[in-house]
């Protein structure tokens, strides 16, 4: 087969060093640990900035210097930071245009729907803590204008399939924007931010779960890749079934929770190895660029 696979890398977020002392933080840390990536195979590393409560031009300034430390040695490669804090779509995306217009990004992240998250577990096995994060229709119908009118490619999640329909409607509709890359995030049994046992979202990392994604998509040709939101995806079944299903991968220790504490190198080491069992290859940046269409504006 040996169709190429696009690796992602989320490689902070929630986990912070506390938990496991690999999660790189800083802004060099960022940028060491994303180039490594990168030069080991992945094609797009996802980064978050030291907090959500920045301030727009901080939140640009640090996103600047990690992108452009990462191009730096890996001037091909696929980079998009997180949100920040505030209540409308132009408060949490304030430093955006302003990475577009530096040539530094030419990805975006996209969350097409509301879903409870990050609940642990009480002693008596009962939900506490946690939120419900909220992406209203008006919300998303603003956020996917925004991207066909920046010609920047959407990460879009799926954390329960309710995602899925919008984004298919918006495929339906003719509306969704070039370089679109579908993330099946399924659900795992810890936090993200802890480690504790969770209240895990949308569909378990199983293949069944994946047929049924799939199933939903229909004929809709929009590459899609896996992921295990407090789990294990190296370890888990449904990612070699999605290699063999002509899928991709998201790994990175933003997702990852579990018995052990590895680095993000590590895991892309190790979906290295499973991708080359199914017989299939890394996606270098430029055949990245060209399965999802992404326009060349950030090189």
């Amino acid at each position: 087969m040996n169709a190429p696979v696009i690796i992602e890398v989320a490689v902070n977020g929630l986990c912070k060093k506390g938990r496991n002392p690999h999660v790189p933080e800083t802004v060099a840390e960022i940028i060491e640990d994303g180039t490594g990536c990168i030069e080991a195979g992945a094609s797009i590393i996802h980064a978050h900035a030291s907090s959500y409560e920045l301030e727009a031009d901080e939140a640009y300034r640090q996103y600047a210097d990690i992108f452009a430390g990462i191009r730096r040695r890996c001037p091909a490669a696929h980079l998009y930071p997180s949100a920040i804090g505030g209540a409308s779509l132009a408060e949490r995306v304030a430093h955006f245009p302003r990475l577009v217009d530096a040539g530094l990004i030419g990805m975006g992240y996209m969350d097409p729907g509301s879903v409870n998250i990050l609940a642990e577990l009480d002693n008596s096995g009962l939900p506490k803590g946690g939120f419900p994060y909220v992406n209203s229709f008006e919300h998303c119908n603003e956020q996917i204008a925004w991207f066909n009118r920046e010609g920047i490619a959407p990460s879009l999640a799926v954390f329960e399939p309710g995602f899925l329909h919008l984004i298919l409607t918006y495929y339906r509709a003719g509306v969704l924007p070039v370089g679109s890359l579908i993330k099946f995030y399924f659900g795992g049994d810890y936090s993200v931010v802890s480690g504790a046992p969770t209240v895990p979202h949308g569909l378990p990392p199983t293949p069944a779960s994946l047929d049924a994604l799939l199933a939903m998509m229909g004929d809709c040709p929009v590459p899609w890749a896996v992921s295990v939101i407090g789990g294990d995806l190296t370890q888990s079944s449904v990612l070699p079934y999605a290699l063999e299903r002509g899928g991709h991968v998201r790994v990175g220790l933003e997702d990852y929770a579990g018995a052990r504490v590895p680095t993000n190198l590590e895991l892309v080491e190790e979906v290295l190895e499973i991708i080359a069992a199914k017989g299939r290859r890394p996606a270098t940046p430029q055949e990245t660029a060209a399965i999802l269409g992404i326009r060349k504006r950030q090189e």
